[in-house]
């Protein structure tokens, strides 16, 4: 078998036992799984709950698909697509010892609109009256999810055939909890879960503690194995330079933030037994606020693709050995990765490139200077990580050659990507990342451009560009539909929808990333899937 579909490995029960000790610069922001939107907690999530489907736990591309969970069996559509009829798997308790029942399920569903989930209305607004929850959320009542308690069933009504169903749901915001958890956030305060773990304590100022889940059992071992550690913690208030020192001295066995350039010399030399790299549906880009100036302006959002040097970004990510410049916001191994470049020297929308090759800094000025908007402030929101301020300095520097009084502003890791989505904060222009829920076009393209990730005044607004665009929406509801039946189709409508995208630039896509991971040395099978990234579970400290 190739290397890329390789199983989970079989649970060897010789490494049960010990700590995990995990670091991260900040928290990941609040515990509760339907809110939750940090890749930092995901990692958690996908070990302590469950939903009705899950992505198999198992190393490389075999991790891409969904499979059944807390369902028996992936169900076959009904109704051209319209319907599926869920069976609920039997015996299996949350953390508190209660069992998971259909009540429970369909009241999940409902609250992830109550509590404004990130992807209510981006991953599930095609469930029958979706559209009603997310105008009005407090009279939320989700007619299109109906339980049966006594047949097991959980049957959902869909408005129209949505080909990533099963995808979407086996993200961690439609995990299982109780069908009493309160409807708001529930900040530091974990539900019960379903896995092999619970969460003991979390201090977002300090630490995370979790321990067994005493009323886990392995049901599908796929789904979720059982885990070796029996305890994990995770500390915070490590920066970056730090987590690097202290792994490599063994006081953690693994950080969550990225390597700093400074420190990959020293991991190549030194540490080669500890250190690993992880291919990631991920990338780096620039997201302009299509609704304030200068950025509601289309010339000058082309101006920044076209001024943007996207090997120095690959540079100050780490080099070309993991990271490579990217000119769409869906990556290479997804498909409807459009390949090909407009904005580098010698192309433009009519003649695309095959690939970038360099910026092209004097047409760049050219439309800042047809917009009429030189001379005016930005500010540009980054993360207060290494990497993120060496790459924020150099678009600083950028910008202001192309004319605009540039300020950098930089937010800790743990709340800026909350802050540069909230329109109170009048956030212009801001360099973040995007790490793929689930290795289809449409979390790239929908999730973060269409009209219902769009929501004024939210902590929870993925589509940060305030892009809504009625054309564009249309594209990428028909890719969705004709996929169920036709994905190689449907991969060109998605292609089709990221061009129409990249003509009105509301980001300049930069970089497409690899991960490097250094481990302490009592860390072994260390053990990463393409969504899930190091799964905790799996992973054993000697």
């Amino acid at each position: 078998m190739p290397a890329d579909l390789l199983p989970a490995t079989q649970y060897d029960p010789a490494h049960r036992g010990g700590t995990l000790r995990l670091a991260a610069d900040g928290p990941g922001g609040t515990i509760d799984p339907a809110i939750n939107y940090q890749s930092e907690f995901a990692q958690l999530f996908t070990v302590t709950y469950d939903g009705l489907t899950t992505f198999r736990k198992a190393r490389g591309r075999a991790s891409d698909e969904a499979i059944a969970d807390l369902a028996e069996a992936l169900p076959e559509p009904l109704d051209g697509g319209l319907t599926y009829v869920f069976h609920l798997r039997r015996g299996i308790r949350f953390s508190d010892g209660r069992e998971v029942r259909v009540a429970d399920v369909v009241a999940s569903m409902r609250r992830l609109f109550i509590v404004h989930s990130p992807t209510s209305g981006s991953f599930f607004g095609s469930i029958v009256g979706a559209d009603a929850c997310l105008r009005d959320s407090s009279h939320c009542t989700l007619p299109g999810v109906i339980g049966d308690e006594a047949a097991g069933t959980i049957t959902f009504h869909l408005t129209h055939p949505d080909a990533d169903f099963f995808d979407k749901l086996a993200f961690p915001h439609a995990s299982i909890l109780p069908a009493d958890t309160p409807l708001h956030d529930l900040g530091n305060d974990a539900p019960p879960t379903t896995g092999p773990y619970r969460f003991v304590s979390y201090n977002p100022n300090s630490q995370l503690v979790m321990e067994r889940n005493p009323f886990f059992h392995v049901w599908n071992a796929e789904a979720q194995p059982d885990g070796y550690a029996d305890r994990i913690v995770y500390t915070f208030g490590v920066p970056d330079e730090a987590q690097v020192t202290a792994v490599e001295n063994g006081q953690y066995d693994w950080g969550f933030d990225n390597i700093p350039l400074d420190r990959l010399g020293e991991l190549g030399d030194r540490f080669t037994a500890q250190t690993h790299i992880e291919g990631l549906y991920a990338i780096y880009y620039i997201t302009m606020n299509t609704r304030l100036a200068p950025f509601d302006n289309v010339l000058v959002r082309r101006a920044i693709n076209y001024a943007v040097n996207r090997h120095a970004i690959s540079i100050l990510y780490g080099g070309t050995a993991i990271s490579q410049p990217l000119c769409d916001m869906t990556p290479p191994g997804i498909a409807g990765h459009v390949g090909t470049c407009p904005y580098t020297k010698g192309a433009d929308l009519d003649h695309p490139a095959p690939a970038w090759a360099a910026p092209d800094m004097e047409r760049a000025k050219q439309l800042v200077e047809q917009s009429g908007t030189r001379g005016q402030h930005i500010t540009l929101i980054i993360s207060n990580r290494a990497a993120e301020q060496a790459m924020g300095a150099y678009l600083q520097s950028m910008l202001t050659e192309l004319g605009y009084k540039t300020s950098l502003k930089a937010i800790t890791n743990d709340i800026q990507f909350n802050y540069i989505q909230n329109t109170n904060n009048r956030v212009q222009i801001a360099l973040t990342d995007w790490y793929a829920d689930y290795a289809k076009p449409s979390d790239f393209i929908y999730d973060l451009f269409s009209c219902t990730s769009f929501h004024p005044g939210s902590d929870a607004s993925i589509n940060i560009t305030g892009l809504c665009d009625p054309g564009i929406e249309a594209l990428m509801d028909r890719a969705g539909v004709v996929s169920v039946t036709d994905r190689a189709r449907g991969a060109q409508l998605w292609a089709d929808a990221g061009r129409a995208i990249q003509a009105l630039a509301p980001t300049a896509p930069l970089i497409q990333i690899d991960r490097v991971n250094v481990v302490s040395k009592r860390l072994g099978n260390f053990f990463t899937t393409d969504l899930y990234h190091l799964l905790f579970s799996q992973v054993w400290v000697r």
